[in-house]
């Protein structure tokens, strides 16, 4: 009996435990680089120049520097990661839910919203928009728009993803979750 129960609880706890993720869809947190052990100021490091670098004064690929975002906000450095959002796409659908995300954890859940409505207008089946603004409605606690947009991600192949998962978790715990 007991050994059914805890195969039972850990089930359960296994299929509640999102994985985690950071803004923009990885699977796994990033692993810290050079860009968070030795810069400061919002540089990133530059492998080429071996040193760190403003951002806009190298040829970083957009993919260098979404990478560059998402290790930053994942590290809290929330101001450093919108130094370098500013130099990026500002249409781009992924710049802003990182802008809504990093909008999100500084508090300022009013402009995270505008952020994550106009990155679900560029593109209305971006989940982790949806999931991160239904995060941001339970801490407010709009559970009832948290859940409208909990159903949009199932409504659009999201379900069973984190971006779901987290969001579900977050309306039936009140926790919401940093990726």
């Amino acid at each position: 009996m007991r050994l059914v129960l805890a195969s039972a609880i850990a089930l359960q706890a296994f299929a509640f435990a999102p994985v985690a993720i950071a803004a923009g869809g990885d699977s796994s947190p990033p692993k810290p680089t050079n860009t968070t052990k030795k810069c400061f100021f919002g540089r990133v490091y530059d492998k080429d120049a071996g040193r760190c670098v403003k951002p806009d004064k190298t040829n970083f690929t957009e993919e260098e520097l979404y990478d560059a975002v998402r290790e930053l906000a994942y590290d809290g450095q929330f101001e450093n990661a919108q130094d370098i959002l500013r130099i990026m796409d500002q249409d781009d659908d992924r710049v802003l839910t990182y802008w809504g995300f990093t909008y999100r954890k500084m508090g300022e859940l009013d402009l995270a919203n505008a952020f994550y409505s106009n990155a679900i207008e560029a593109n209305p089946d971006n989940i982790l928009a949806r999931s991160y603004m239904g995060q941001g409605f339970v801490t407010e606690g709009k559970t009832d728009l948290a859940i409208v947009q909990w159903r949009e991600i199932k409504a659009r192949g999201g379900e069973g993803t984190w971006a779901e998962a987290s969001l579900r978790e977050a309306i039936r715990t009140g926790l919401t979750y940093n990726y």
